[in-house]
């Protein structure tokens, strides 16, 4: 009989992984420096904890993101206790509690990382690295357009210039299945077909809205042509407004980047279930996965804002690839102030704990590309 083999150590759980070097450094190196664009724009950091109670954190905007949440039990106060799936609500709590008498709009920023119950085929990770920005106080197309607009400029510096923001409008849909009196087993078919983007099917399950479905689910694409057929349907009530208003935006995105990517889908309708108004998610041209989403939802009771969460990893797997520091190997007894004079001009120096007798052969072992030789260095080859 053979003993069971001991567990690999190395074994994660789906979804997880660790990040080694030198992406851990890249990836925490990015986050700060759009962080820093964040901040430039005049959003503060907040750093909501990584638990809360159950029934705070799945308050509000929170029920969104329940069946993504982790529960366990608090052995101190005998409650229930959520692992957050998104920052958002929580930054919602913190803006409607200890930052209630801040005046508005206040804006805020964020960092850190989420686990979630699961993935889904394109983004299979369950612990999502988040950095992002809430407007809170203010219900303007300007708003919206901000959200962007700081995102882009984020983006940006990490070396990610060619992307595409995709302008949604979760409730467009909704409402109008609402106003027809559409329920029951239908809706879920139609529902189903407009997340298909199948017009042959919404043209079998739309019933009296299958024209005006249609035309607005063929009219996804480059904003300009997605606003002109929303113009040309007819749209009553709620589906009416958020019509006008995301023409708004995208104007208001264009006065100040008139070249930035943008297309509209208005009868996209996924995401967390907390958004109300304009939505957005960001993309690579030619990839699927999302580097970023956002949009409009009630804070607390009802608080307009609006909001933007960047996906640091994904981001990176697009971008062009940082170079790492240089790394110096420093023999045993160098000079200090040498060493700390490459440090300052942005080398690694990796330090020498004894003496060796091949400094070079050295260097190389420890994936160094350089020696320190008196207070100069040289190049030490494969």
């Amino acid at each position: 009989m053979t003993e069971d083999l001991p567990p690999n150590p190395a074994l994660l759980p789906a979804g997880l992984r660790d990040l080694l070097p030198p992406d851990a450094e890249t990836e925490a190196a990015s986050v700060e420096t759009l962080m820093a664009v964040f901040a430039s724009f005049g959003y503060q950091r907040v750093k909501p904890p990584l638990l809360e109670f159950e029934d705070s954190l799945l308050a509000g905007s929170g029920a969104a993101v329940a069946e993504q949440t982790f529960r366990l039990m608090d052995p101190d106060s005998q409650r229930m206790m959520g692992l957050r799936a998104d920052t958002t609500p929580q930054v919602a709590r913190i803006a409607t509690t200890r930052l209630a008498g801040a005046p508005r709009p206040l804006r805020l920023s964020y960092a850190g990382q989420c686990l979630r119950v699961r993935g889904n085929q394109l983004a299979p990770d369950r612990q999502v690295s988040q950095a992002g920005i809430e407007l809170i106080g203010h219900d303007s197309p300007e708003a919206d357009a901000e959200t962007v607009l700081v995102a882009a400029e984020a983006v940006a510096a990490v070396g990610l210039t060619r992307v595409s923001f995709d302008l949604t409008l979760p409730m467009l849909v909704p409402s109008l299945l609402d106003d027809a009196g559409m329920d029951g087993h239908d809706r879920i078919l139609l529902a189903r077909a407009l997340d298909r983007k199948d017009a042959a099917a919404v043209a079998r399950h739309g019933g009296v809205l299958a024209p005006a479905l249609t035309d607005l689910l063929m009219a996804a694409g480059p904003a300009d042509r997605a606003l002109a057929a929303l113009a040309a349907v007819t749209l009553p009530n709620t589906a009416g407004i958020l019509a006008e208003r995301v023409a708004l935006t995208v104007a208001a995105i264009r006065a100040r980047a008139p070249d930035l990517r943008l297309t509209v889908d208005p009868v996209e309708f996924r995401g967390f279930r907390y958004e109300t108004g304009v939505s957005v998610t960001v993309y690579a041209p030619g990839r699927h996965e999302e580097l970023g989403r956002g949009g409009r939802y009630i804070c607390g009771d009802a608080e307009p804002a609006t909001g933007l969460t960047l996906y640091p990893d994904a981001i990176l797997r697009v971008a062009e690839p940082r170079q790492p520091r240089p790394r110096v190997f420093v023999p045993f007894g160098s000079d200090p102030l040498a060493a700390a004079k490459l440090r300052a001009e942005g080398y690694a120096t990796v330090a020498g704990l004894a003496s060796v007798a091949d400094d070079p052969a050295e260097a190389r072992r420890l994936h160094c590309s350089h020696l320190l030789r008196g207070a100069t260095i040289q190049a030490v080859g494969a």
